[in-house]
């Protein structure tokens, strides 16, 4: 049986990919110091091959011991987004850099490591071009930088695996409202309007089911795509923030969308996102936008739970 560590895996990935890859009898560790919910992981304490610890990652006597005892490592645990690395720039760094720096002096030739990044590094990309792999990163915010300089410090290990996720959207145990699809949802449902700034401005996006599938593809295909980085998205959800807001549009008749001009939007990113070398590797996302859209528009109508986001 395969052991697994995930540092952070209370939270909106985390939960999900914890969950398929217990269900798929995978030996399962969690690292989480519970900051944002407390919920997300009840429904596999009755797991046998699942363990939990209720720690920091920065805890390095309890990683130490967790890095010997796993063989894939998947570390998770970030301030994620750039609202609130820029409110914590401290612990931002000391998470999402420092432990990482940690973790790689400690693994051995055992551990095989795979690290979630975030497209955001691509910052502005060219009008008419795609970025691949090979374009150069130009992050714009703390949060950007931070996970750069980590994913740097990772691929340093032949046995590493590196993906760039594009903006995720989708349900989880954990549950996000300010990524932005499923910000956009939530909005047009509770205020009826989307007001959008700097509407042209372009995304790759992709479905938490396909990134969750992509990681248990990665650990069941380890020797065929280690020591290389890819881009993770939905090839045909390279979209402007507009079209989104219109596939949006097409589900709630009533939405009205406004376009707010000469405001800029705090997250300056645009750029279209290749997907094609994971894809030639033989993973490809499946799960359509429109589908998601009507997945999240069921789930807001119904929870009247209230989400604790990462801002």
């Amino acid at each position: 049986m395969k052991k697994v560590l995930i540092t952070g895996g209370a939270g909106y990935i985390g939960s999900k990919l914890a969950t398929s890859l217990i269900n798929k009898n995978y030996q399962v560790t969690i690292i989480d110091c519970l900051k944002f919910s407390s919920k997300s992981l009840n429904h596999l304490f009755s797991k046998k091959n699942f363990k939990f610890i209720k720690d920091d990652v920065r805890n390095k006597k309890i990683m130490k011991s967790l890095i010997k005892k796993n063989d894939f490592i998947i570390p998770l645990a970030a301030l994620v987004g750039a609202p609130l690395c820029e409110k914590n720039k401290k612990e931002a760094i000391a998470v999402n850099l420092n432990s990482i720096k940690f973790l790689m002096k400690n693994v051995s030739k055992k551990n095989k490591i795979i690290y979630l990044t975030t497209n955001s590094g691509y910052g502005v990309g060219e009008k008419n071009k795609y970025c691949d792999e090979t374009t150069p990163l130009n992050p714009i915010s703390l949060y950007g930088k931070t996970k750069v300089d980590a994913e740097k410090i990772v691929m340093k290990n032949a046995n590493s695996i590196g993906f760039r996720l594009a903006t995720v959207f989708g349900y989880s145990y954990r549950m996000r409202t300010d990524l932005l699809v499923n910000n956009f949802v939530f909005k047009s449902m509770t205020d009826k309007k989307l007001t959008i700034y700097e509407p042209h401005f372009r995304r790759n996006y992709i479905h938490i089911n396909d990134v969750v599938d992509a990681v248990v593809f990665s650990i069941e295909n380890f020797k065929k795509l280690k020591s290389n980085i890819y881009n993770l998205g939905l090839s045909t959800a390279n979209l402007t923030k507009y079209k989104l807001a219109q596939k949006i549009k097409d589900q709630l008749k009533y939405l009205e969308i406004k376009i707010v001009k000469n405001k800029k939007d705090p997250d300056q990113r645009d750029y279209y996102v290749s997907n094609r070398k994971i894809e030639r590797k033989g993973f490809k996302a499946k799960v359509r936008i429109e589908d998601g859209i009507e997945e999240l528009i069921k789930i807001f109508r119904y929870n009247k739970e209230k989400i604790t986001n990462n801002y």
